[in-house]
């Protein structure tokens, strides 16, 4: 891909993104992830309706009328996006890949922060660290985002979700928001998931598709593992086979599920079919109430 197709699939995502993030998750983002508190911003005229527990009575006195304080809330939030970028999201039998939906939902997000002055930033992943963009605000750092999600070339096609959870332990010391979104084809980060929920507000979101979680019948196929490179005669047409394939699907869907539940994390489930923005916006109403 040329720089000028990486720019014009950039604009592209640019324009679905963020107008999604203005007319529908601006505000949901902002009631669902709060800020540090109240800070003090100004002093006016008293409005009928006011709260008479804001009255600044030293401002009133002295201009014998009463005055009240104004407070805002301080954000001065922090996102963190921890994307995963094995081999196993460059698939997909339904409309796109399984990273072309999740770098869609990324930049959703990284919008929906820039609009509410929040610093965003990335952490590219697969069973090692393959990038890391530290926190920074502004429209061009997150199309400066977007541009690696789409362009970036990973050194290894393997997974390992805790060994990523590690590394935002150690470069993230405040807390912060932070999705984590993969396929979830992994296990044996529990331990650090409970580790991270603790410190950070941690949301898991899942992309898949659904020949991930069903096999179709097709006889006797090659298969390559996309994560290993592996490849294999399987017989498709075995019902023995099929529901194999199922029932591992489903134990790493549970274990995701089970495992961000245990550790008080948020989680989101879509396949790359379905509709992402219910998906966040039913989460973030869920989450501000």
């Amino acid at each position: 891909m040329d720089t000028k197709e990486i720019l014009k699939k950039v604009r592209k995502i640019e324009i679905k993104t963020k107008r999604l993030s203005n007319d529908i998750f601006g505000g949901e983002y902002h009631s669902s992830f709060k800020g540090r508190g109240m800070t003090f911003s100004e002093v006016r005229q008293y409005q009928f309706g006011d709260d008479v527990r804001a009255i600044d009575w030293n401002v009133t006195a002295r201009y014998n009328e009463p005055y009240i304080k104004v407070f805002e809330e301080e954000r001065e939030l922090t996102m963190m996006l921890m994307v995963d970028v094995s081999g196993s999201e460059s698939f997909g039998t339904a409309t796109q890949f399984k990273k072309d939906t999740v770098t869609e939902i990324a930049a959703t997000l990284a919008f929906s922060a820039t609009q509410n002055n929040d610093k965003v930033g990335l952490i590219l992943f697969t069973d090692a660290i393959e990038l890391y963009i530290p926190p920074k605000k502004g429209k061009s750092h997150v199309l400066r985002i977007i541009r690696e999600l789409i362009e970036f070339k990973p050194k290894s096609k393997k997974t390992n979700i805790a060994a990523a959870l590690k590394f935002l332990s150690s470069v993230i010391k405040k807390s912060a928001i932070v999705f984590i979104l993969s396929d979830f084809m992994d296990d044996d980060y529990e331990k650090t998931v409970k580790i991270a929920a603790k410190k950070h507000d941690l949301t898991g979101i899942r992309v898949y598709d659904k020949h991930d979680e069903e096999i179709p019948n097709l006889g006797m196929v090659h298969m390559q593992d996309s994560e290993t490179g592996a490849i294999q005669l399987v017989n498709t047409s075995s019902k023995t086979t099929r529901r194999n394939y199922k029932a591992n699907a489903l134990r790493l869907s549970d274990y995701y599920i089970n495992t961000f539940k245990r550790g008080g994390a948020g989680t989101i489930s879509t396949r790359v079919d379905e509709s992402y923005v219910k998906k966040l916006l039913g989460y973030f109403k869920y989450k501000g109430k």
